[in-house]
């Protein structure tokens, strides 16, 4: 198999041309080849950038948390400007976009909407659209698979974690997201992907992930291939004062609070869950755990929790239903213990004026089907089904891998 970026490298005639071009390139910690060469390192080697552009988080992974922003600086050896599009700005300036005639694209996603490297995506598309400029992907795997998950975001909730109306586990690669983005948003862009060689979305035992493929942490709590499974589940924590597991080791893996046993949590969702094929819990190992974060949410205190765990063998993404298992753990939290807050009430990336669950959400339906005392699993079953049948007759057209 060979990423993006390989398959650039050994094409002499494209990096004979880049030579004579002023070429940008959007990087972070994961742009790397599979032995661990980074892609700054690599292309600025092979064509000499002109400057370099990082998502959140920065272009090393340095910032922890959430909204940390990053400056821009000067590259320590090359020389050339490192701009942040997660700091003064989200999408790249006027002033910026004069750095390069070509811009590559080269950030490892996590195949979940809310990951807001996809939002940058469209930001860059959007810029280069605008200015004349080309892009060109450098594509690279969904650790996540082909499999669809989740309400399709709603018209009138876009925001930085949610630019497009796709559903919380979309399902397709960067740069068949790029392609979608181009069709749904009429971008008139000179883009190019670079797709990956020898690559099977749904070939076993990764699905989506390729047996042997390094993980690097895209994002500082982005620290295992089970979280990026667990993610389009967990991330709706991040809308909630319970822990997501920021401030321990396994972030976005583990789930829980001090004051509420997640021993009766867990017994109550196996109560609600669907029998059979319909199965919400089937395809996932619930371990129930105890964590005491160092910072975030409950800091130095005992959180009684449920550690989601997709790395057994026998994994399958059409089994596992990482977002249906979060949602039905909150409906059994509000119900064992209503007068627990639930719903944190905090701006949310850059958004102040509505609930952040809701903004993860796309819209406020999962956060009504939570608070409603009569909706039933069944009633959440058949509204997630019509969305996610919608998308799946959509996304079929920027399949680039079969």
């Amino acid at each position: 198999m060979k990423l993006g970026l390989e398959v650039l490298l050994a094409d002499k005639k494209m990096i004979k041309k880049m030579r004579t071009q002023k070429v940008g390139l959007v990087c972070h910690p994961a742009s790397v080849d599979q032995k661990l060469k980074h892609a700054f390192d690599l292309l600025h080697g092979a064509i000499g950038l002109s400057c370099a552009f990082g998502p959140q988080h920065g272009v090393k992974g340095e910032l922890q948390d959430n909204m940390m922003e990053s400056e821009d600086e000067i590259h320590t050896n090359a020389k050339i400007p490192v701009f942040s599009l997660y700091g003064k700005v989200r999408r790249p300036t006027p002033e910026m976009m004069q750095h390069f005639d070509v811009l590559l694209f080269d950030l490892q996603d996590l195949g979940c909407r809310i990951y807001t490297f996809i939002t940058t995506l469209l930001f860059v598309m959007e810029e280069c659209a605008k200015h004349n400029k080309k892009l060109i992907i450098l594509d690279r795997p969904n650790p996540a698979g082909r499999e669809v998950e989740g309400f399709i975001l709603e018209s009138g909730w876009e925001s930085f974690v949610g630019a497009a109306p796709i559903p919380m586990r979309h399902g397709l690669t960067v740069g068949e997201l790029a392609q979608y983005y181009k069709k749904h948003f009429s971008l008139d862009l000179d883009l190019k992907v670079i797709k990956m060689q020898g690559y099977f979305p749904k070939r076993k035992p990764g699905f989506g992930w390729p047996e042997g493929q390094v993980w690097i942490n895209p994002s500082p709590n982005a620290q295992t291939l089970n979280m990026a499974r667990a993610y389009p589940g967990t991330v709706l924590i991040e809308g909630t004062n319970l822990s997501e597991g920021r401030g321990t080791t396994r972030a976005l893996e583990q789930i829980g609070a001090a004051g509420i046993d997640f021993a009766k949590v867990l017994s109550l969702m196996h109560k609600k869950d669907l029998k059979g094929k319909s199965s919400w819990l089937a395809g996932t190992w619930l371990r129930e755990c105890f964590f005491q974060p160092t910072f975030h949410k409950f800091s130095g205190e005992i959180c009684s929790g449920l550690h989601l765990h997709y790395d057994f063998t026998g994994y399958s993404p059409m089994a596992a239903k990482p977002y249906r298992v979060v949602t039905l753990m909150l409906k059994c939290v509000h119900e064992l213990y209503p007068k627990f807050t639930l719903f944190r009430d905090f701006a949310y990336e850059y958004v102040f004026d509505k609930l952040a669950f809701d903004v993860i959400n796309g819209g406020p339906k999962l956060r009504q089907w939570i608070e409603d005392k009569k909706s039933t699993t069944a009633d959440l079953e058949k509204l997630l089904a019509l969305d996610e049948a919608k998308w799946r007759r959509e996304y079929v057209k920027y399949f680039l891998y079969k």
